[in-house]
């Protein structure tokens, strides 16, 4: 009883004190097996097809590699897809920002409904969402006829593509920015205010240092998926080789082409982009949660 009482003592370290309850300690089986179900997952579902990928890429050897990446239509569908995310990924950073300060500073008619919209993507097929862009702009859609006649190219061309990507990735930011901004509140924001500074002045040197690796995190995450999207931009593109596939549509060109080397080549670097991806993700949560404890200790 003494031994029990001097574990369970307040002057015991918290890891003494966890150790202690019962209630919150497994069996070392238990431990063991969770980690063995959880590395095999992470190894056959994720860690094997990434290495996979990168086996078939160089299976031929490095100049069948290098040749299928310089090969001038994946030139081109690296090209197109630096493009729509270059251009996607600004205006969702405006729409986010804009959007997240609304909802988590203010109060206003029509306010859940907006974030319903923004859950939208969400919810909603690429498929669908690039079929509705089809409905709208294409030559059978509602502005079908008045954009022939101005001779105005969206669907099979550059501007849908971009419209697509636009949708399925609007909701990243500003969904990293919403639940901070909400619990953050709004007191340094009305203290500034009362201090004389303006709206803008309010903004830049109060509420953007405080969210800025959530934003960061958001654009990353952003980013990734305009790279990747598929279904949306499939749709929309009409898989003109060398003018509107993007990387991934090249990819799936390919392998139906039975060049099996040139589309895992091509897929071995949106592979990398995941990984650096992935890499500056860690790096943005490593240095969120740094700030954080400074702080908390501050």
């Amino acid at each position: 009883m003494a031994g029990a009482a001097a574990h369970l003592s307040p002057h015991s370290g918290s890891a003494t004190r966890f150790e202690a309850n019962l209630a919150t300690r497994d069996r070392r089986w238990v431990k063991y097996t969770l980690l063995a179900v959880g590395l095999s997952y992470f190894a056959l579902f994720l860690l094997l097809p990434l290495v996979a990928v990168f086996i078939e890429a160089l299976r031929k050897g490095w100049e069948t590699y290098f040749a299928a990446l310089v090969e001038p239509d994946a030139l081109s569908a690296i090209k197109l897809t630096l493009i729509a995310a270059a251009i996607s990924v600004p205006l969702n950073l405006v729409f986010g920002i804009a959007a997240a300060w609304a909802i988590a500073k203010f109060e206003f008619p029509g306010k859940h409904l907006l974030i319903t919209f923004i859950d939208l993507p969400f919810s909603v097929s690429p498929v669908v969402a690039g079929l509705i862009y089809v409905l709208i702009f294409g030559a059978h859609g509602w502005f079908g006829p008045w954009l022939i006649d101005n001779d105005i190219r969206v669907i099979f061309a550059i501007p849908g593509i971009v419209l697509a990507t636009v949708f399925v990735t609007f909701p990243f930011v500003a969904r990293e920015l919403i639940p901070l901004m909400q619990s953050q509140g709004r007191d340094e924001e009305e203290a500034a205010v009362t201090l004389g500074a303006s709206g803008l002045q309010t903004f830049w040197r109060v509420t953007l240092p405080n969210v800025k690796w959530a934003l960061l995190y958001g654009v990353i995450l952003c980013n990734a998926r305009a790279m990747g999207e598929f279904g949306a931009v499939s749709v929309v593109s009409g898989h003109i080789r060398g003018e509107t596939n993007t990387m991934p549509l090249h990819v799936e060109i390919l392998y139906n082409e039975y060049q099996f080397a040139a589309a895992f080549a091509v897929a071995s670097l949106l592979a990398l982009l995941a990984l650096v991806t992935l890499t500056v993700k860690t790096y943005i949560e490593w240095r969120a949660g740094l700030s954080t404890a400074e702080e908390t200790s501050s």
